[in-house]
């Protein structure tokens, strides 16, 4: 059975370096985050690691790893979201999410799912959404 799960995610910090020379653009950085979701899971602290790649325009894109731990639909455990994203010069980030096959540990062990969220400048709260199951 499908779940569908909302609510919203903070970052309590955000630790970025550039990769290799800067300059103008293309320019790649790496970004060190802690997020705080709350809703239908309910993680105090993860951990994100993103590969970003800033091109012309204030526009670029970026992949993440994050390790969730917490409590999701009532069930506790483990599990990692892998993130794609892309930025326009409206700074906003348009994001996906997806459960990495077999990461699911404890009561989500055998957890899927997908969906994304879209990160506004200056928003403190971000609101995400996204379909899950259990095996």
């Amino acid at each position: 059975m499908t779940t569908h799960a909302t609510g919203t995610f903070t970052y309590a910090n955000w630790e970025e370096s550039s990769v290799g020379e800067a300059g103008d653009t293309p320019r790649l950085a790496h970004a060190t985050v802690t997020n705080s979701f709350s809703g239908t899971l309910e993680a105090e602290r993860t951990t994100c690691e993103y590969a970003i790649t800033y091109l012309p325009g204030k526009t670029g894109v970026c992949t993440g790893y994050e390790l969730v731990t917490g409590t999701l639909g009532g069930r506790t455990g483990s599990f990692v979201f892998v993130q794609h994203g892309t930025f326009g010069e409206d700074g906003k980030v348009h994001c996906s999410l997806e459960v990495v096959p077999g990461s699911g540990t404890g009561e989500l062990a055998g957890l899927s799912g997908k969906g994304g969220y879209v990160a506004v400048p200056g928003e403190q709260a971000i609101p995400y959404d996204f379909e899950y199951e259990l095996a």
